[in-house]
């Protein structure tokens, strides 16, 4: 995907303020093993059930589409997406908690949704919690419509009861 543009993330919490900001290069790069201990500090710090060393790289050598969004040397989030035989399904996508509310998500499905159309795909799925409300504005914002739910489809936090997962869909 190797796309770059032009935009001014949010520096994290802990970075000291500059007098004058300069703008970075945003560009998508392949999610490689050589960032996936960059990949796991986020997918940690921003799930309660992250995926695993072993999820990221049995869908690396799956050879699913896995994308990273770097501003210089921030990754700002990622995407890993499985292609079907005319549909994709969203695995994973995640922002970064520091550049969270920004606008990422939607630069991570809009890359997403330009590559499933270039490879032909008819349609675009995905699940999220069903308390997951900000995702599910976000996917709806983008064009998602709801299709369908799985029960109990998502570990709960500390072996409580699974949560169900909304399927959202979008026709591509």
């Amino acid at each position: 995907m190797d796309e770059s543009m032009s935009a001014l993330p949010t520096p994290p919490a802990n970075a000291r303020p500059a007098r004058r900001q300069a703008r970075l290069e945003v560009r998508f790069e392949a999610l490689t093993l050589a960032r996936l201990d960059a990949v796991l500090a986020v997918e940690q710090s921003a799930y309660p059930n992250p995926w695993t060393r072993g999820n990221f790289t049995d869908a690396i050598a799956s050879g699913y589409q896995a994308q990273v969004l770097m501003a210089g040397e921030h990754l700002l989030g990622y995407f890993v997406a499985m292609m079907g035989v005319d549909e994709v399904h969203l695995l994973n996508i995640t922002v970064a908690p520091a550049f969270q509310r920004q606008g990422w998500a939607r630069v991570l499905l809009d890359a997403l949704t330009l590559w499933a159309r270039r490879r032909g795909a008819q349609w675009l799925w995905l699940e999220v919690r069903v308390s997951n409300l900000r995702a599910q504005h976000v996917y709806q914002a983008q064009g998602f419509r709801c299709v369908g739910e799985r029960k109990r489809y998502y570990p709960a936090a500390q072996g409580g009861w699974r949560e169900d997962a909304m399927i959202m869909s979008l026709a591509l």
